[in-house]
């Protein structure tokens, strides 16, 4: 006889086979794509907004959406699993230091705003190959212009003009 925890990860794997949900956490801006069934008709609704909490528990998972919706706050929560739930997709991460973000609820405006966390990649690309050659015939390059420029600008005489000299010429272009 199976436990009911292990029947509700077997539910889990066959949901994840199905539809590929992201990795998102608490503060990040996600775009939910919610199923509304009317009459006869099924379409799409997507809720965006901030994500302010997030319950991992196999089957019974959910996650906490905040938005703000003509200067009032609205919040949704969603079952992870759910076939209500058609997609996330994650807009943009967010640098928070907590896991339920509830101090949100006070917050309006650039107070509730969240820092976007960037992500770097380290290390080197390995398709790019390195070349002994290359640079040294890109400072030959670099040292030509340079000279070209140098004999364009000695060719040429500077002409002084001061700046009320432009503005009478600019206002003649303008009365014409």
């Amino acid at each position: 006889m199976k436990n009911i925890e292990d029947i509700n990860r077997e539910s889990v794997k066959k949901i994840l086979a199905k539809k590929k949900i992201p990795e998102f956490s608490a503060g990040d801006t996600i775009k939910v794509g919610v199923r509304i069934v009317e009459g006869k008709r099924e379409r799409i609704q997507y809720f965006e907004g901030v994500c302010i909490a997030k319950k991992s528990r196999n089957i019974n998972s959910s996650f906490t959406v905040r938005k703000i919706s003509f200067g009032e706050g609205v919040e949704r929560t969603f079952a992870l699993y759910s076939p209500i739930v058609g997609s996330i997709k994650v807009i943009r991460s967010g640098k928070v230091r907590r896991a339920k973000l509830y101090y949100l609820h006070d917050r309006k405006g650039k107070s509730a705003r969240i820092e976007e966390k960037i992500k770097k990649r380290i290390g080197i690309d390995v398709s790019e190959q390195v070349d002994e050659n290359k640079p040294q015939e890109q400072e030959k390059i670099k040292v030509t212009e340079t000279e070209k420029k140098e004999t364009k600008s000695a060719a040429e005489p500077k002409k002084e003009v001061s700046r009320s000299d432009t503005k009478k010429e600019e206002l003649k272009k303008k009365k014409k």
